[in-house]
């Protein structure tokens, strides 16, 4: 079976099980796949994960210098097992270590963490000698509360400053440091689900497996550096200090211009830090071009967001006006506007 074909099983076994929350980005996904033993199915899931994974790094770490709020971006991915349906947990272990409730699911190559050796399928057991502990609602059914306890742990750690991190393997609990690697704050994860989809709602990135299908990695850092855009310049604090309606209110009147003006904005800055990152920020010209009619879900074809032409149309304008010779990372004016009102 192909890679894409795991996948798109993954899908499929995954896409009804999610949780939604109204008025916010789409709900953290929760992987429950009751009575199923496949681990190639699971390491679909994990290489996918990665892929995100390692351009959210990239782009996170290039752009640190430009971003007045820093998280430690040590290139880590990590899980717990509570976020996985009780049916499958005995399993869990065998396939990705679980010697405790939090593991690294996996490691971006080239990364502090795996300069300081630590390994997919490590268990996390303390970061700066606090234990990471279960949450006891996960004990029943699948939700991201430990995960997610793990991951705002980690990123309330000094930026600039090596983590302490104790480690399980194979039994054997260790003290391993890894060297300080800011990076611009946010947490990322690939939601699954059968459509194109993203969202940022100022803490989280979500991108849809489907892209994991559909594009190259060239593709979906457009797609990533846009959403984490959003998180930098606070879009979604913005729009509530403005008393900006969402819902179907979002698409008239004043509610429509100011989340096309967001829209715009995080189109412009994505870009910049595709750029900073060494991407080739033509890339967002491209795909707005030759696939912008593929992506569905609202997030791109309502009334608050520019046509696909339009969009490469800006894209193109903000990389011409990059100044020749601008540094790396070259930090552009828009980001004043970030801590601005919205008018």
């Amino acid at each position: 079976m192909s890679r894409s074909s795991i996948l798109s099983s993954a899908v499929v076994a995954l896409s009804a099980l999610l949780l939604s929350v109204p008025d916010r980005a789409p709900a953290a996904p929760l992987v429950s796949i009751a009575k199923s033993d496949d681990t190639a199915l699971f390491g679909a899931m994990r290489d996918a994960d990665l892929r995100l994974g390692a351009i959210a790094w990239r782009l996170a770490t290039a752009n640190a210098a430009i971003c007045p709020d820093r998280a430690p971006t040590p290139g880590l991915l990590i899980h717990a097992i509570d976020q996985y349906d009780p049916a499958v947990r005995r399993d869990l272990p065998a396939i990705f270590g679980f010697e405790g409730p939090v593991a690294v699911e996996a490691v971006v190559p080239g990364s502090a963490a795996a300069r300081a050796g630590i390994l997919a399928n490590d268990t996390i057991a303390a970061i700066d000698g606090k234990p990471l502990l279960p949450n006891p609602a996960g004990v029943a059914q699948a939700n991201t509360a430990t995960r997610d306890a793990a991951q705002r742990q980690l990123a309330a750690e000094p930026a600039d400053r090596p983590l302490r991190l104790t480690i399980i393997r194979q039994g054997q609990k260790r003290e391993v440091t890894v060297a300080a690697q800011p990076g611009c704050r946010s947490r990322f994860e690939m939601l699954m689900g059968p459509g194109l989809t993203a969202s940022a709602d100022g803490d989280i990135v979500q991108i849809g497996s489907r892209f994991f299908e559909r594009f190259d990695d060239r593709m979906i850092a457009v797609v990533v550096a846009h959403e984490f855009s959003h998180n930098i310049l606070h879009h979604r604090d913005r729009l509530d200090a403005a008393g900006v309606k969402r819902g179907i209110l979002s698409e008239f009147g004043r509610n429509g211009r100011m989340f096309r003006q967001t829209e715009t904005e995080a189109d412009r800055l994505g870009v910049v830090l595709m750029r900073n990152a060494g991407y080739d920020p033509q890339d967002a010209v491209r795909f707005w071009r030759e696939h912008g009619g593929e992506v569905d879900g609202g997030i791109f074809r309502s009334r608050t967001h520019p046509s696909s032409s339009a969009r490469a149309e800006l894209v193109a304008a903000e990389i011409a006006a990059i100044p020749p010779g601008a540094p790396t990372p070259y930090r552009p004016p828009l980001l004043d506007q970030s801590g601005k009102a919205l008018d």
